[in-house]
């Protein structure tokens, strides 16, 4: 699964985009079978990018045969004010944890 993701980050970099979050979900129950699986990874990454690269990473998401399932969307600005909140609050309890 790691591969698979450093596979996709390095098309969004290589190809002029820039990687702003990553979560790693981890292993999840799916909702419904697909392909016969009940269970996948799940891997959230945020990243900016020219609107063409979004035609190419879809085709090498198709091309994977790892990639079950996939959804790119675009946020607008309230999502992508919501999408700090959630970063900065995630950030401050990982540091109250470590210390």
């Amino acid at each position: 699964m790691k591969e698979a993701v450093e596979k996709f980050k390095a098309v969004i970099t290589g190809k002029g985009g820039e990687i702003i979050n990553e979560e790693n979900w981890g292993l999840r129950k799916l909702a419904y079978p697909i392909q016969k699986k009940s269970t996948g990874f799940f891997c959230l990454i945020e990243f900016k990018t020219p609107s063409e690269l979004i035609k190419i990473l879809e085709i090498e998401y198709k091309r994977d045969e790892r990639v079950i399932r996939f959804l790119t969307t675009r946020l607008d600005k309230y999502s992508i004010e919501y999408a700090e909140k959630r970063r900065n609050k995630k950030e401050s309890s990982v540091k109250v944890t470590e210390e």
